[in-house]
């Protein structure tokens, strides 16, 4: 059986050979890119999930999430040597959905891959609507639509939204986002949730300084404020 096609964008063969055995061990159909070019040609093929290496040898691997970004809300999980709070915030902040340092644990990171795709196959077949059709939400296919426009979040960024606006009014605090969204610790959470509400703001207020669907409650942390129709 199937459980999803990944795209593994990876130049060493040793770890891109363990993770794929792992994923298909599972069940999972797996295409490895060795090169930013080849992963830049396969993106334009459907894949459920990317796992991708930052430092590749020909294409900067943050410039192949942002193309990605440009037309697609699949998750992203990077792979970097880089453990620093500074350069998981940043990878986050340009649309990765997971950020894995190596060297790490392929049954982790196959953990990951599993939660990732069921949060974005879970949905019930219902689309919320806010401020007189200001702000549309499709569970299902993950649309959201700004004022009749499509507009496109990542997959984690479309669960911090959907997740607060199920609850208007309610306060989360950004330890309950990170284990809403992500299911797991992750040090450094209060700028990357941070990161993933201005990215969202960006998206969805017409004026981000006073925002009128995300509202910060200083000191306790976010709060839908969106009127529902």
């Amino acid at each position: 059986m199937n459980s999803g096609e990944i795209l593994i964008v990876e130049d060493e063969e040793k770890i891109s050979d363990i993770v794929k055995s792992y994923l298909e061990r599972d069940g999972f159909a797996v295409t490895v890119a060795g090169t930013g070019k080849e992963a830049l040609r396969l993106i334009k093929e459907r894949f459920d999930l990317i796992i991708l290496d930052l430092k590749l040898p020909d294409v900067d691997g943050e410039m192949i999430c942002s193309t990605i970004r440009q037309s697609s809300d699949v998750p992203i999980i990077m792979l970097t040597a880089k453990s620093s709070e500074e350069e998981r915030v940043k990878g986050l902040g340009i649309g990765a959905d997971d950020y894995v340092v190596k060297p790490f644990s392929p049954r982790e990171l196959v953990a990951r891959v599993k939660a990732h795709l069921r949060r974005t196959r879970k949905g019930e077949k219902k689309a919320l609507s806010f401020n007189k059709g200001g702000l549309k939400i499709d569970t299902l296919s993950m649309e959201i639509k700004k004022r009749g426009k499509a507009i496109t979040l990542t997959s984690t960024e479309f669960k911090i939204l959907l997740s607060l606006a199920e609850r208007p009014n309610i306060i989360f605090s950004r330890e309950q986002l990170v284990n809403i969204v992500q299911g797991y610790d992750f040090e450094g959470y209060d700028r990357v949730i941070d990161a993933h509400i201005k990215n969202i703001r960006q998206k969805i207020e017409d004026n981000i300084q006073k925002p009128v669907f995300i509202k910060t409650v200083y000191g306790a942390g976010y709060k839908f404020i969106g009127v529902k129709d």
